[in-house]
Formats: structure tokens, sequence, C-alpha cells
């Protein structure tokens, strides 16, 4: 959980950064931002922290995972301790960007750095530093009148319900890397990845909702992709393997690999096949997580929506299947056509 609503917002710095590459430079601001007006101060609180509404979390890495090389993690510790230094840490990451603004598909835009308190994560009260980038501006009007003349000119700005990409570094979980949530909406593609991995370099936080959210990501991606390479299965039997596993998360509270695999698997087989796709699976994705962690609700929640039990029949049919896998039968008529039987009580 992520609560702003009686946060601080005590400095901006903001910055213009290009892409070098494209030949755009990088323009410093010589001082921090006027923010005092309220409602200029609350427009952009929401601006930083509306595009936050389900985050997840991670924190810093770099080479060998050593967190404590990554520039942002020395800018982040300087500006916690003291946060007096804030302008000329703001130009220390505002540089870092610009390096990283290496690809000609990179946009330039206006750059924020902020220092929040009194923010809630997870009831925990904390400082934030934001780093928030615009890359986009929007055409808008503005009317001028006086003393009945009336004047029109556009001009063009940010849109302050859009946020291209952010980040929020709150001071916990310092020893590990810190604790940082981020958006990122603009293209997904390779070249675009640079705010994630190059830029803040981060890797997920192997809490509960990471673990349960990659183990239901693992289970899901066997169930769909490898298992029909490897035995004969029908679409039902998949659909009634991933039923199986949602139900596994919904119904526990804590995770044990074993129990899950007896549970859901239950062929010797079956669970073979998926304790070496498990590991090649982790290793190829250089995924740490243990066999055993709590349950995240709201990872479950989250991951439920992909697991489809929507049997497609040509364009005429969807057939959704909740539960008993026996209760639908697959078959031939003489003619060639095929066709499913369903068993049922009630009609609703």
């Amino acid at each position: 959980m992520l609560d702003y609503s009686n946060c601080k917002l005590e400095k901006v710095a903001v910055h213009q950064v290009g892409n070098k590459t494209n030949g755009e430079e990088l323009e410093l601001s010589k001082s921090l931002l006027d923010i005092e007006d309220e409602k200029l101060n609350q427009l952009l609180i929401n601006f930083f922290f509306h595009s936050f509404s389900n985050p997840e979390y991670y924190s810093f890495t770099f080479s060998n995972e050593d967190f404590k090389l990554n520039p942002l993690y020395s800018f982040a510790s300087t500006l916690f301790e003291n946060k007096r230094t804030m302008h000329r840490e703001s130009i220390h990451i505002a540089k870092h960007l610009f390096e990283q603004s290496d690809n000609a598909q990179i946009k330039s835009g206006d750059l924020f750095v902020a220092y929040i308190s009194d923010v809630v994560v997870e009831d925990e009260i904390t400082d934030v530093i934001g780093i928030f980038k615009s890359e986009s501006k929007n055409a808008f009007l503005k009317i001028d009148h006086k003393q009945g003349e009336f004047r029109i000119k556009a001009e063009d700005g940010i849109n302050v319900d859009k946020l291209d990409k952010g980040c929020l570094i709150f001071n916990t979980h310092q020893s590990d890397g810190y604790k940082i949530c981020i958006v990122d909406k603009s293209n997904k593609s390779t070249e675009a990845q640079y705010w994630k991995n190059h830029f803040l370099n981060l890797k997920p936080c192997q809490d509960d909702f990471h673990q349960t959210k990659q183990f239901m990501e693992i289970a899901k991606n066997f169930v769909a992709k490898q298992l029909p390479e490897e035995f004969e299965v029908g679409k039902t039997e998949q659909i009634d393997l991933l039923n199986r596993s949602v139900e596994y998360f919904k119904t526990n509270d804590s995770f044990n690999k074993k129990e899950f695999e007896k549970e859901v698997f239950q062929e010797p087989e079956l669970i073979k096949s998926f304790r070496n796709y498990d590991k090649s699976y982790r290793e190829e994705n250089s995924i740490k997580m243990t066999d055993n962690f709590e349950i995240s609700a709201q990872a479950v929640k989250k991951q439920s929506k992909i697991f489809k039990s929507v049997l497609k029949l040509d364009k005429n049919f969807h057939i959704y299947i909740h539960g008993d896998k026996e209760l639908i039968e697959k078959g031939v008529e003489k003619d060639g056509r095929k066709f499913y039987k369903i068993y049922y009580k009630e009609e609703q």
C-alpha cells in the first residue's frame, strides 16, 4: 500500500535532459523551484504520485549485484543524510541520466527530482526521493481577458495526468539497496528499457509479492508452453492445471513447493518435468527465490487475471472452465466434426 495523502513536498529541482546521440544538450537549472504556492504544490504531488496506484517494488543492483556501486544508490544515500544537498545531487542525477541517453530512440524531456516526506509505504512512514521524466508535450489553449477584450493563444505544456517515467526511492531497506517502485509508460521496446535497466539499474525485491508473482508465472509458462511439448495434453487438461494452480495460491497463506507440486500436478512424471523446467527457468532468468514463502494476496489477484480458463471453439463458442474437467468430454463424430459434451446439474 502506498499512501501520500498527508505527505509534504519539500524540495523540487528540474533540469532538461537531451539525447546526446542526437546532438541534444543537458541544460541544468541554477536553483531549486519555488513551490510555495499551495495549488502548485498539490498539483505537483498528484502529478508525481497518481501513476503509482499498484506499485511493484525493486531495489538497486549493479555489476556482481553490488548495489553500493550503483551511482543512484550513492546519490540517494547522500540526499537522505542531508536534504540541503538537494540541488547538487539532482544535478548528479541529471548528468547520470544524460550519459545513459545514448540511443537515438530515447526522447529528451524535463527531469524533476523531488524530496518528499511523510509518505506511507506498507504501514511505514518514510521520506522519498522522486525522479520523474516528462517526455511529451500537449497543446492547450489559454484565454486572457481585460476590460471586455478577449485573446486566445496556443501553448505547449506538460499534461499533469500523464507521467511518462517515474521512480520513487523510499528511505527503507538501505542495507538491501533501498525499496523502489517505477513507472514507464513509454515504448516498451528494448531501446526504451534504459530507464529501468541502465539509468536506475534495478532488480525485483525478493519479498512475498515478487516470489508469489514469479512462481505463478513459472507455473503458467510450464503448463502453457512446456507441457504440450512433452505430453499429449488437451486444452481442458491445461486449463484444469492452471485452475488448480490458482486455487492453491488462493486457498493457502504460505507456499510450499513440494506441497504445490503434489496438489497441482499429482503425477510423478509431471512433477519431474515441472522441477526440471523450474530449475532451468530460474537459471536462464537469474531468478533467486526460496521454495517456502508467505503468499501475497495482492500478487495472486494480479496474476490470476492472466491465467486463462477459456476454451475457444472456432468463432462460435467460448467455454469458461472453472472446475472439474471430468464434467467436459471431447469427441469426434463419424463425419469428422469435433464436439465437447458438458455435464451439469443446474442451469442458471
